[in-house]
């Protein structure tokens, strides 16, 4: 993925360092990025899953201070690049297929532990969205969780993972997590979970649209950078992580789909780039 020396995103919150609570701008030299319910949480054995529907009356913290090691400093540099990419291609979209402005997210970059209005959010959680803060939260060391611990290596790997995790901000643009929700919240345990399966997998399709729009419009992608999205997201379905983490593979208890499903989703997306097409919810084959 070609991204260095591109413009970042100033819609960054830092949390690594000690008085992090309030806005840094790291424009063209760094920044963060952030995401969803997902990833490491299956693999660490840690459901994560309830900081996609429970808001919460959390006190937002800054992390202890510690130390920023060079490669943060890269993967915030990347993810603050990658962001800036979603910002224009999402905005672009929401006006030509939905008729309104686009409204990015704030993303938080930590580094050990923080808090949100969604829960507490260490490296073990992984990155996630949390929709009433519209904020999306990134611990910088995930990128070498996803490369050394779920076999998913490369920038481009990275990159959908970020792209996944905006993706939920767009579905809560829509209005369709707050819906999306609401029936969960009247649902038994297992239609929940089905539920869930249908968001992720709308999410992985969204993020095929941004894979395609920002080839279109920043000729970012190189050659080898779909694949690295595709084993990513082989690795973090759901049958995978539950198999890797030598658990019986359990699909009532699948929140996010199988590695097959979330392949052929964002595959669908960025073969398609219009978001009708990931309508995941009247879909009769995931």
């Amino acid at each position: 993925m070609k991204w260095q020396g591109r413009r970042g995103s100033s819609n960054i919150e830092d949390r690594r360092r000690s008085g992090g609570r309030g806005r840094r701008s790291v424009g063209g030299i760094g920044g963060i990025a952030g995401v969803l319910i997902l990833l490491a949480g299956w693999y660490f054995g840690v459901d994560t899953s309830q900081f996609v529907d429970l808001g919460g009356n959390g006190t937002v913290q800054t992390s202890q201070s510690t130390e920023i090691t060079p490669a943060d400093e890269r993967a915030a540099e990347f993810v603050s690049v990658t962001l800036a990419d979603t910002e224009e291609v999402w905005a672009d979209i929401f006006q030509r297929q939905v008729g309104e402005p686009y409204v990015p997210p704030t993303l938080v970059l930590f580094k050990g532990q923080t808090q949100s209005a969604c829960g507490g959010a260490s490296a073990a959680t992984g990155p996630f969205y949390c929709p009433p803060e519209e904020k999306a939260f990134l611990d910088t060391a995930f990128f070498t969780t996803l490369e050394q611990r779920l076999g998913a290596a490369g920038d481009f790997a990275a990159a959908y993972v970020v792209a996944h995790e905006i993706a939920h901000h767009v579905q809560n643009e829509l209005g369709i997590l707050g819906q999306v929700n609401q029936l969960r919240a009247q649902m038994s345990e297992a239609d929940s979970n089905a539920m869930s399966v249908r968001v992720e997998l709308q999410a992985d399709c969204f993020s095929g649209i941004w894979a395609r729009a920002a080839q279109a419009r920043f000729n970012s992608l190189e050659r080898g950078d779909i694949a690295e999205a595709m084993n990513a997201a082989a690795q973090i379905g759901d049958d995978t992580l539950q198999r890797n983490a030598g658990q019986v593979v359990r699909p009532h208890t699948f929140t996010h789909g199988t590695s097959e499903q979330r392949q052929r989703w964002f595959a669908r997306g960025y073969e398609s780039g219009n978001l009708a097409d990931c309508d995941t919810f009247s879909a009769t084959r995931l």
